[in-house]
């Protein structure tokens, strides 16, 4: 209700302005400044007269082809495999549940290194798995294009993982159950209830896996190697245009830093506003 004095005055007092303490806004401006320096620079240092030639190089195009292709094979395996997994985490209780959550988001905090060297002695042809991909069907997945899409699956899956989950906790699991008192299986409860309510946060965390395949750099050299027109990714062929074209390198990163932005954007409405 509406103070008189207020209503004599023109309306609701609008509330004032809080001001930030100085130990706090200082501390706070350098992080900003610090975040966004870099990326500033990377603008300002950008060759913009030479910039279409650097970009519509062959060399260039493959490495954009490649991984635009890598990045959506892994983030279709990743929703194969990973929306499952999730409604797994979510919707069932089992032992060990815990431990599982922790496996899973594990590639989140290992370094991409260490899970291309994992990928290596699992997937390798003398591997645990590899060996008997190997003799078995002749599949070899190292140093291939197929090994840059398991490696980019291995670090971008959890993204997703953790994406649908959450949606899935935040789902009222009751219209599942009503589907099912009226007949329906809990596949075909969850194929036409449960995924047609939890597709913004798939879509969501697919949009999350594919920028993180495509960003990824540390698993895919590990277990795919560095070869052009068939392991060398964006983030490879940049590392390798700064060693000897570092105009190159700056107009490679600033193509990643562009879809960077482009997902951001995308992701924006769920993410980045407060309520």
């Amino acid at each position: 209700m509406t103070h008189p004095a207020e209503t004599l005055k023109g309306g609701p007092r609008r509330p004032r302005p809080r001001l930030v303490p100085l130990p706090l806004l200082l501390p706070a401006l350098l992080g900003l400044a610090f975040l966004v320096v870099p990326l500033i620079a990377l603008l300002v240092r950008t060759p913009w007269s030479t910039l279409p030639d650097q970009l519509t190089s062959p060399e260039v195009w493959d490495a954009l082809r490649l991984s635009l292709l890598c990045a959506t094979a892994a983030t279709a395996l990743s929703l194969f495999l990973g929306v499952p997994l999730a409604w797994l985490l979510a919707r069932t209780d089992f032992p060990g549940r815990g431990l599982v959550r922790a496996l899973v988001t594990l590639p989140l905090v290992l370094p991409p290194v260490v899970g291309g060297v994992a990928l290596l002695l699992a997937l390798g042809r003398n591997g645990v798995v590899g060996q008997w991909l190997d003799n078995w069907f002749g599949v070899t997945l190292p140093f291939t294009t197929a090994g840059v899409v398991v490696a980019e699956t291995f670090v971008a899956m959890p993204f997703l993982v953790i994406s649908v989950e959450g949606t899935l906790r935040a789902a009222d699991p009751r219209y599942e159950e009503a589907a099912m008192t009226l007949g329906a299986s809990r596949f075909t409860a969850f194929r036409r209830v449960t995924l047609p309510l939890i597709a913004p946060g798939i879509a969501a965390g697919a949009v999350l896996a594919w920028a993180r395949a495509l960003g990824e750099f540390g698993a895919t050299i590990t277990f795919a190697g560095n070869f052009p027109g068939r392991t060398q990714t964006m983030p490879l062929s940049v590392y390798l245009a700064l060693q000897s074209d570092p105009a190159a390198a700056i107009a490679l990163s600033l193509v990643l830093l562009a879809v960077s932005i482009t997902v951001l954007a995308a992701l924006r409405d769920r993410w980045m506003t407060t309520p």
